[in-house]
């Protein structure tokens, strides 16, 4: 079973940038509605990609500042970086089949 990492602003760079595999990295917050719903279909993914995507949580409340630097506005908000490069980006509680499609076009 893959678990899904909590990042911060120190360790966003090393865990997201440089990580050797592609991330999908969920920005949330705990008083999230649509996030507390999609988050059982990002444990899914995580395990249905394990070993092949990497899938990590920052709470944009107790970390501004990666989501300041991507732009992050709404919540959630589902990044897919590759090679330290935002490939994706998905805003809202979208349904798994386009997150797939998405992760698909990546790993």
């Amino acid at each position: 079973m893959a678990d899904i990492q909590e990042v911060g602003d120190s360790s966003f760079d090393a865990e997201v940038l440089k990580a050797p595999l592609p991330v999908l990295v969920d920005f949330w917050a705990p008083w999230c509605g649509p996030c507390k719903a999609i988050a059982p279909v990002v444990a899914d993914l995580a395990k249905e990609y394990a070993g092949r995507l990497k899938v990590v949580k920052i709470n944009v409340d107790d970390h501004p500042q990666a989501p300041s630097r991507y732009g992050v506005r709404g919540i959630p908000n589902l990044i897919l970086f590759k090679d330290g490069q935002v490939r994706d980006q998905i805003v809202g509680a979208v349904p798994k089949s386009q997150l797939v499609k998405a992760i698909n076009q990546i790993v």
